[in-house]
């Protein structure tokens, strides 16, 4: 045997429901959605008798609920609030959201400064604040809802996307490259972690010579000084991507280490973003990924 199925009540008999079992009152009810007290009191008579259950108890001053309408009030003022909800985020212009991402300060610098424009277009509604820090303690001084951190993807209570897949070619400034030994260059390093110069030579089966280095406590410092030729660097990319391709770097070996480690963008584990937060989540993850699909069909 089929099942009958109730018919949807109007919207306007839904709404002077609402609005008197809220107020407890049908006159204010009126006042309120702008109609007249007979209109209200007609709407939920109707409404009475699609529903089958009587709704109010009329009483000398006001109304009270039946319990049925005490359970289905609920139900219904949280239904109107998703419909309220949905229609001003979908169809309200949207009021500028500032979201804030720390970041290792060489990403900043070389990956998000240079898709900022692009951002501004497809985002018109974020305002970005940029946090940068230098090592990854800096990340422990207070929690952040979005941070840009360099690893292998596990990060403890925070999940994460990727961003880059690094891999390390020693660089130099072209008018450096041309010597007959490179490798007697001096050495441009990064102090910490980031210091690759012997995995880099023991993965090339090369013996590193001793020579004179420099050391800088970020990529973009040591970058910037391998371009202006104080030395040759372990070039990480795709950071060092824009300085290959505008020439003021090249290449100094054709063997590059890749050790599965990149950067990812990274938030608390179960954490709720705002609309502002997970728009910027998806587009950098959609940007660079699709720049890391493009560099291994390359």
């Amino acid at each position: 045997m089929a099942q009958t199925i109730l018919p949807l009540p109007p919207l306007d008999w839904l709404r002077s429901f609402e609005a008197a079992a809220r107020l407890s009152n049908f006159t204010a009810a009126a006042a309120e959605l702008g109609l007249t007290q007979a209109a209200v009191s007609q709407h939920i008579r109707s409404l009475e008798e699609r529903l089958k259950h009587a709704l109010f108890i009329r009483l000398a001053r006001g109304v009270e609920l039946t319990p049925e309408a005490a359970a289905y009030l609920p139900h219904l003022q949280s239904a109107f609030a998703v419909i309220g909800n949905s229609t001003r985020e979908l169809f309200e212009p949207r009021t500028i959201q500032s979201v804030t991402i720390r970041s290792p300060i060489s990403f900043a610098v070389l990956m998000i400064a240079p898709v900022l424009p692009e951002m501004a277009t497809s985002l018109p509604h974020v305002q970005l604040q940029i946090e940068t820090i230098h090592t990854p303690a800096d990340y422990g001084e207070r929690s952040g809802m979005l941070d840009i951190r360099f690893g292998t993807g596990s990060f403890a209570g925070r999940q994460a996307d990727r961003l880059t897949r690094e891999t390390l070619t020693p660089m130099a400034a072209p008018s450096l490259a041309r010597m007959p030994d490179w490798t007697e260059l001096p050495k441009l390093t990064v102090v910490g972690a980031r210091e690759m110069w012997g995995e880099w030579f023991a993965a090339a089966r090369m013996k590193p010579t001793i020579g004179p280095a420099h050391k800088f406590d970020s990529f973009v410092a040591a970058l910037e000084a391998a371009r202006h030729g104080a030395g040759m660097v372990l070039g990480s990319r795709p950071l060092a991507d824009a300085a290959l391709r505008d020439g003021s770097l090249v290449t100094l070996s054709e063997f590059a280490l890749s050790g599965g480690a990149g950067h990812y963008l990274t938030a608390p584990s179960g954490a709720h973003l705002s609309r502002a937060e997970d728009d910027v989540r998806q587009w950098l993850a959609t940007v660079f990924g699709q720049r890391m699909a493009d560099r291994r069909s390359i």
